[in-house]
């Protein structure tokens, strides 16, 4: 940790202490939310999506504006198939939009429909192989030689003509050889390594908004190491806005996306919605929220909530 970063959450940590957490909502108008609004968020993720929970964390960590078992939302064993830089290289992957007006306040979206491109791309090659002439000639010839070869049937031969009986072994062990039957272990390169994280949802009084945190393990359950965890992070963000920190209600340090453009970028996203004739409401915060986070980390598989609704509500302030 540097000591900019040391000097600033002192800083926020004083600031924290003395200053009351905000009671009046601003969730149209700044992108912010209150303690009450966020568990009001939390518990519409939870309801929708099972694999989200409340936490209760440590309890000499938890916060008194919060309820002593809902402090932070978590999820388990999210998986992460793939590194940033595999998806980077890929031309298939759509390319990055920027969310805002310019690179220093806008929020890149590198998300998509990367899918739906691979699924059209080429055709799903047949089990027999490719297709030559040759056997075209041979379905064309198929029911005259069947016809010879039933013919040849009827003819059973003599049983005394085989004066050997070793002989039907030995045949029998030649005729059924199928070598490419053979059970043969996979190489390392076809064997998919897959990554897991556990992904958890801070509210931060400071900022007003929530703040997601990260802590990965590789394929063998082993946690990873900072720098891994770098590597399932867009690198616009990496050592940007993502930090590696103490978690505020677990043990152990985390990867952490910092929340400093979390309301700028939420309230740029709830002004295209409601420009769009739609009505957002605040239990779907975490919802959009979730959205924009996806182009920090686009490889955790996290996100499961596909569409929400956003149909008329009461208007939020």
């Amino acid at each position: 940790m540097s000591l900019k970063q040391k000097l600033h959450d002192t800083w926020v940590g004083v600031y924290e202490s003395v200053t009351p957490p905000r009671t009046v909502s601003a969730f149209r108008s700044k992108g912010v939310l209150t303690p009450e609004e966020f568990v009001e968020a939390g518990d519409n993720l939870v309801n929708k999506c099972p694999t989200w929970l409340w936490d209760a964390g440590e309890p000499e960590k938890r916060k008194p504006y919060l309820p002593p078992n809902k402090q932070f939302l978590i999820t388990h064993n999210v998986p992460c198939f793939k590194r940033v830089h595999t998806m980077e290289e890929d031309p298939s992957t759509e390319t990055e939009q920027m969310m805002g007006e310019d690179g220093e306040e806008g929020w890149l979206a590198t998300h998509g429909a990367a899918s739906e491109t691979r699924q059209d791309e080429g055709e799903i090659p047949s089990m027999e192989g490719p297709s030559t002439e040759a056997p075209k000639e041979e379905a064309k010839a198929g029911p005259s030689r069947g016809a010879a070869e039933a013919d040849d049937e009827d003819e059973v031969p003599d049983m005394d003509e085989f004066q050997d009986d070793n002989n039907l072994v030995e045949d029998d062990a030649a005729t059924f050889q199928i070598p490419y039957l053979r059970a043969e272990e996979p190489g390392d390169e076809n064997i998919l390594r897959t990554r897991t994280y556990d992904l958890s949802i801070t509210y931060d009084k400071y900022y007003q908004t929530p703040r997601v945190w990260l802590y990965g393990y590789d394929e063998a359950k082993r946690p990873l190491h900072p720098e891994q965890v770098l590597q399932d992070v867009s690198q616009d963000h990496a050592r940007k806005t993502v930090t590696i920190e103490d978690h505020p209600h677990l043990h152990g340090k985390h990867a952490s996306v910092h929340p400093c453009k979390h309301s700028l970028v939420m309230k740029k996203i709830l002004d295209v919605i409601c420009a769009k004739g739609a009505d957002p409401r605040v239990d779907q915060y975490l919802f959009i929220f979730l959205k924009f986070i996806a182009s920090v980390i686009p490889t955790i598989e996290y996100d499961y909530t596909v569409d929400f609704d956003l149909g008329p509500s009461k208007r939020q302030s």
